[in-house]
């Protein structure tokens, strides 16, 4: 498991998938509210004038020199739920995230959500 402390040292690297295909650049990290581990990292991919942010989840990643390899295809991963690079991610949206990599979403009893910024 990737402790808080060491991903916060990755922001700004390039995300890989399990090919080494560069998907993009690390952003944000994400913690499960329930464990306050890293869960889900934000990747700023597209082009200068089209950039935008996708959620893919830290599940079995592996960080290396410069970079973090994530368990997920590029191609899933582009895919994926996104939001602008100065959005914020909506309440209403984060079980999207989970239902499209097949991961089980399970917000707090009263309704809290699963997800929160780092």
């Amino acid at each position: 498991m990737i402790r808080s402390a060491d991903i916060r040292e990755w922001r700004n690297h390039d995300v890989v998938d399990p090919k080494g295909h560069r998907i993009g650049m690390l952003e944000a990290v994400y913690v499960d509210t329930t464990t306050d581990e890293p869960a889900v990292v934000t990747v700023r991919t597209g082009l200068p004038s089209r950039r935008r942010l996708v959620f893919v989840p830290l599940d079995e990643a592996v960080l290396g020199p410069g970079y973090v390899k994530v368990s997920h295809p590029k191609g899933e991963v582009r895919k994926a739920p996104s939001i602008g690079t100065d959005d914020v991610l909506p309440a209403e949206q984060e079980e999207a995230i989970f239902q499209h990599y097949g991961m089980p979403y399970r917000p707090g009893v009263n309704g809290e959500r699963q997800l929160a910024r780092r």
